[in-house]
């Protein structure tokens, strides 16, 4: 089971654990964090799926984005600029298929809460290839 975050494009946020979610598949299943109750999730309507470390994260952390302890994974790296404004940095493979839902992406600091994240195209602004 994957701890994940889930940001709709609308701002709403789910958290919980899945073990279905796969990039080709247009729906995965969600079960809440407290209740275990499960949730079927449209891949569609999100922003990004993060497979985080702890779900609360550490708010007061910055995120080194120089890629100085930069992890070991293979890949171009991106800064991903979302249209809602917020700004990823990592190391993704895939980001330039225009017919596929999304990418993965790995974040620069290995000391980020969120070890991967799937991010859907259609919610990206823009992708800059450092």
């Amino acid at each position: 089971m994957n701890k994940v975050v889930v940001r709709f494009a609308d701002g709403d946020v789910l958290k919980g654990f899945t073990s279905d979610f796969s990039p080709g598949k247009q729906m995965f299943h969600l079960s809440d964090r407290d209740t275990g109750n499960a949730n079927v999730v449209m891949v569609e309507k999100l922003k990004a799926v993060f497979i985080v470390k702890e779900f609360e994260g550490d708010p007061s952390y910055v995120e080194a984005d120089d890629f100085q302890s930069s992890t070991k994974a293979y890949g171009s790296r991106l800064k991903v600029h979302f249209k809602d404004g917020e700004v990823m940095m990592g190391v993704g493979m895939g980001y330039n298929k225009p017919n596929t839902m999304g990418f993965f992406i790995t974040p620069c600091d290995e000391n980020s809460n969120t070890i991967r994240a799937y991010v859907i195209n259609k919610f990206v602004d823009h992708i800059e290839k450092l």
